[in-house]
């Protein structure tokens, strides 16, 4: 819960404003280097001063074989990236990989243009943008998640994008996710974000570092449509059923399953199972039927996906 109330104060302070922080992004992606050759790059909610998507991209630029990366953003900054100039001008920049063979992407290799709008991702503008683009990856502001999926299913762009990790029972998601349209990535806990200097910190789940910079810890999980090795790896089942282990809920005709790794190996009815099953969600291996709020003898149960094996 502490996660989540920082996550709000943040929020409330400045609009999604959080940092990824690199380290995050590179255990990621590794996991999809074979998606970007040739393609085009759109990071479309990047403040290229300070989002290290833009920084990952355009230094593995020739790494990945990218044809091209762009990024957009609100503020327009100067020549030098780093610099602390803001104007109300939107801008986005293309970059078409190292010119020189110094193998760094030089603020005079990239090219920024003026945007007529703020830069909005729903503006018609950054829309023709994000036509070109082959992939999209980008941390979009939590409070407009369902809106940029539903855009991204729209253009039918593949994607690799960070999302609070409820958001896969939003009734606007999960049936993607259902229909496996939508998958969750690789990497499966919780990150920390850098947040603006005016942004609260609550008791927990917060820190600031020896620079004054300051953290929120965030559950967050990586949404994504390109394959990845990890989707296809078969959930190891050890446990075994027995009626009593396994109660029934008093709305459904399912078991409950109170953690992923009691699964029973000997079941294949309907069986709820907490969030974090689609961490390990294999679709050769099991169905998602549907989630619901639960309750076992009058008790209330978290919210549960509703889960069968496949097989028999």
């Amino acid at each position: 819960m502490a996660r989540n109330q920082n996550l709000n104060k943040a929020r409330s302070a400045k609009n999604d404003e959080f940092y990824t922080q690199l380290i995050d992004i590179e255990n990621e992606l590794r996991h999809y280097r074979c998606h970007f050759k040739n393609k085009v790059v759109y990071c479309n909610c990047d403040d290229p001063r300070a989002s290290n998507f833009f920084f990952y991209f355009s230094h593995n630029f020739e790494k990945l074989g990218l044809k091209k990366l762009i990024a957009t953003c609100y503020k327009n900054k100067d020549r030098d990236l780093h610099s602390q100039n803001d104007s109300e001008q939107a801008v986005y920049l293309e970059y078409y990989g190292d010119k020189n063979g110094n193998r760094v992407p030089d603020p005079d290799e990239i090219g920024i243009h003026k945007l007529k709008g703020d830069g909005d991702f729903r503006s018609a503008e950054c829309i023709a943008i994000l036509k070109q683009a082959d992939i999209v990856v980008t941390n979009p502001p939590f409070s407009l998640f369902r809106e940029y999926v539903a855009q991204l299913m729209e253009y039918k762009k593949k994607f690799l994008i960070m999302g609070n990790l409820n958001a896969v029972k939003y009734k606007e998601i999960f049936p993607l996710i259902k229909d496996n349209k939508v998958w969750l990535g690789v990497n499966a806990q919780s990150m920390e974000f850098g947040i603006p200097d005016n942004c609260p910190l609550a008791a927990s789940g917060g820190r600031i570092d020896s620079s004054g910079r300051k953290y929120v810890r965030v559950n967050v999980r990586w949404f994504t449509n390109l394959k990845h090795a990890v989707r296809n790896r078969e959930l190891a089942l050890y446990e075994s059923y027995d009626q009593e282990k396994y109660p029934k809920y008093d709305n459904y005709d399912a078991i409950e399953i109170s953690k992923v790794k009691n699964i029973p190996k000997d079941y294949y009815e309907v069986m709820g199972v907490p969030i974090s099953f689609l961490d390990k969600y294999n679709p050769k291996q099991f169905e998602i039927i549907d989630h619901i709020k639960t309750t076992i003898k009058g008790k209330a149960i978290y919210e549960r996906i509703l889960i069968k094996r496949k097989g028999k």
